[in-house]
């Protein structure tokens, strides 16, 4: 059970409530919310700060339908946040929006630098159709991000590492009986097999892990009965496993510390370090 409730923003006072099932996820709740807030007349829903569940083609058109001003995170699957992402890091530098210190005296200030731009993305309205508006996005780097980011990604390696060192004992201890066995693990192991449960393989994310087929013999069972004669070798047949490199995939520190924010407010009521 999914328990929807809409306070006030200046005394959070309950407004409305609501009981949906379970399995609602909160990009579909988030639309749904604001239509209820609408139709009971509230003059507070004038603004929404959220998180990256309220980016939906829904919300959007929703917002821009009733002229409510939204601002929320862009998720990092979403097209058009690796797009404006890689546009930041090209920009030799991006105005500075917020400056603020660390609670703790000596240390370096956390500094935001962001920038608008305009991209078209599709909305639903609602009356069902979609089609393409002008959004504004807000590009931001920040420091105290970046910072973050670079410590969990030295950790993550490091776990990284130990798990592929377990990889590769597992990985080179299979023996295929043929060449196309070997060739069938090499490609599940690549992200290039059906999977599991209908998921993809992940690849490696701080490592760049290649495959070979190395060719060799195993020892088998006779095939007659009896003692063998102490001159005879040993029965053999030929046989095949797989050999793994891999070698460290570094992410630049330049890479850390973006998000992307996008808003239906337009830049004449709101500026950049406002929607910071």
């Amino acid at each position: 059970m999914l328990l929807s409730l809409g306070v006030s923003g200046d005394g959070w006072l309950p407004l409305r409530i609501d009981v949906r099932d379970g399995n609602t996820s909160d990009s579909v709740e988030t639309p749904l919310a604001i239509e209820e807030c609408l139709s009971f007349g509230l003059e507070g829903v004038q603004g929404i700060l959220a998180d990256s569940k309220a980016y939906s083609r829904r919300t959007l058109g929703l917002c821009l339908e009733k002229g409510v001003g939204l601002v929320t995170l862009v998720p990092r699957t979403c097209a058009v946040r690796q797009e404006l992402e890689a546009w930041g890091q090209q920009q030799p530098i991006l105005p500075l929006s917020v400056d603020k210190p660390w609670r703790t005296r000596g240390a370096p200030w956390r500094r935001w630098h962001g920038q608008s731009i305009i991209r078209q993305v599709e909305v639903e309205y609602s009356d069902g159709h979609v089609a393409l508006a002008a959004l504004r996005f807000v590009v931001v780097h920040s420091s105290q991000l970046a910072q973050q980011q670079t410590q969990s990604q030295a950790s993550a390696q490091t776990k990284d590492a130990e798990a592929l060192a377990d990889h590769v004992k597992r990985v080179e201890a299979r023996q295929f009986a043929c060449l196309a066995d070997a060739e069938a693990a090499m490609a599940e192991y690549e992200g290039r097999g059906q999977g599991r449960r209908g998921r993809r393989p992940r690849p490696w994310r701080y490592y760049v892990v290649r495959y070979h087929i190395v060719s060799t013999t195993r020892r088998t069972r006779r095939a007659g009965r009896g003692r063998p004669a102490k001159t005879a070798p040993p029965p053999i047949e030929p046989c095949y496993h797989l050999g793994v490199e891999g070698t460290v995939h570094d992410i630049l520190e330049e890479e850390n510390g973006w998000t992307v924010l996008v808003t239906t407010i337009s830049a004449k009521h709101c500026a950049d370090s406002e929607i910071l």
